[in-house]
């Protein structure tokens, strides 16, 4: 078994920051999600952070001793380090150096599957590591000589020749990544063509979007292959996934899994992760997934909000999902009702098939709401609309007579102005 890296988590407190405790436990399990082995931790209230090692001489220095005290191999800091910050902190601590960004950045690269996640990553990567290149490759003054790729000649210098690569592989990453997404583009039209509406799960990391999904694919007795990642980490689930889901009362929507957000998260990888997300920017409804048994869910609820603004998602609807009510008291479950009794909510656990039960039907309630009652007569050259509303909406009774088909249904409202306001097959 291969050896945990052991690390050293270091932090500045500035004035007034109220979420300063709860970043640092993030930290440790953004580090605990990269297989690392937190050793130690240290923190400074910081009135202004130094300009050329974050923190001042002296608590540096305690930095280096207790990286030799513990053994540490790495330095995590809580906030972005500037390129040269980096440099002198790797000089003086003479070991490696990496902030909470860089972090992130590993854990999606672990975790990304799909040729699109890994495109989405490197291309977060080599935005990230373009301003901090004069550290990454030496002095300036040094030559990028020889016939290698891309070369345009001797006078070029190895910075400008890793810095003209980089922005060529950006350039190309982004070409690919826009091929992908006309080819999702394409899906989502014949989606919309088939009307079928959308819900989206969206949440803070580790909140319980994937149980969610899971247990609401359980419900509906869905292969077992379409299930989608599960696991108490943060960042396990990096994919988008999309599943077709058919109540008992034959009502069909679209329900999808997304990225988790965190607080902190780097704007390259917001950005680099937007093809991805788009899919919430399609949804008719937001659910959004919230872990009440955590202290800090009132914040994580802001991050989450304010993420999705970034996105352009702030005016679609939404759902909260109150989830692992199973880890409360009676006391603590019914405070928290009281807290978010003007908010369009649902309390469960993700584990309780009744509670999953309840979701989907506020689900499908909110999705199809406005719905019509129909009552059609419909000659037999066209009986497709028979088999359009079985799969569109709800028929509730069917009659072949001799010269048309009788049928009631239900269906959304704009379904009927679309199909069958003026098509002279309504009684």
């Amino acid at each position: 078994m291969m050896e945990r890296e052991r690390v050293l988590l270091a932090g500045g407190r500035r004035k007034g920051d109220e979420e300063f405790n709860s970043s640092m436990e993030e930290l440790k399990e953004l580090a605990f999600a990269c297989d690392m082995e937190v050793v130690g931790e240290i923190t400074q209230n910081l009135e202004k952070i130094h300009i050329d090692l974050y923190f001042g001489k002296g608590k540096t220095e305690e930095l280096k001793e207790s990286l030799e005290v513990l053994q540490a191999d790495l330095v995590i800091f809580n906030e972005e380090l500037s390129p040269s910050q980096t440099r002198n902190l790797e000089r003086f601590l003479a070991c490696r150096v990496i902030d909470r960004s860089v972090l992130i950045m590993d854990i999606f690269a672990r975790r990304a599957k799909t040729k699109e996640a890994q495109m989405q990553v490197e291309m977060a990567r080599l935005k990230y590591m373009l301003p901090r290149l004069s550290g990454l490759t030496g002095s300036l003054s040094r030559q990028g000589g020889g016939s290698g790729l891309h070369n345009k000649g001797a006078g070029e210098t190895k910075l400008e020749l890793d810095r003209r690569r980089i922005e060529e592989r950006i350039a190309r990453l982004e070409r690919d990544l826009n091929e992908l997404v006309g080819r999702r583009q394409s899906q989502r039209q014949k989606r919309e063509k088939n009307e079928i509406p959308l819900a989206a799960l969206v949440g803070y990391t580790n909140a319980g979007k994937s149980t969610v999904m899971n247990s609401v694919l359980g419900l509906h007795k869905i292969a077992e292959d379409k299930l989608v990642l599960e696991k108490d980490m943060l960042f396990a689930t990096l994919e988008t996934s999309v599943r077709k889901i058919t109540t008992k009362e034959n009502r069909t929507f679209l329900l999808t899994d997304t990225v988790g957000f965190i607080s902190r998260l780097p704007h390259h990888l917001i950005k680099a992760f937007r093809s991805t997300l788009e899919e919430v920017l399609m949804a008719d409804l937001l659910i959004q997934v919230i872990d009440i048994s955590d202290k800090e869910y009132k914040k994580q609820m802001v991050v989450t909000e304010s993420t999705l603004e970034e996105l352009g998602a702030s005016d679609i609807p939404v759902v909260y999902a109150f989830n692992k009510t199973d880890k409360l008291t009676a006391e603590e479950l019914e405070s928290i009702k009281e807290e978010n009794g003007e908010l369009d909510c649902i309390y469960l656990s993700a584990k309780k098939q009744e509670d999953i039960q309840k979701l989907v039907n506020y689900v499908t309630e909110d999705l199809f709401e406005g719905e019509v009652s129909l009552q059609l007569s419909l000659p037999y050259k066209d009986s497709k609309w028979v088999a359009f509303l079985q799969e569109n909406g709800t028929v509730t009774a069917l009659d072949y007579g001799e010269e048309a088909i009788k049928l009631t249904a239900v269906c959304s409202n704009s379904l009927y102005e679309k199909h069958f306001k003026n098509s002279g097959f309504c009684l």
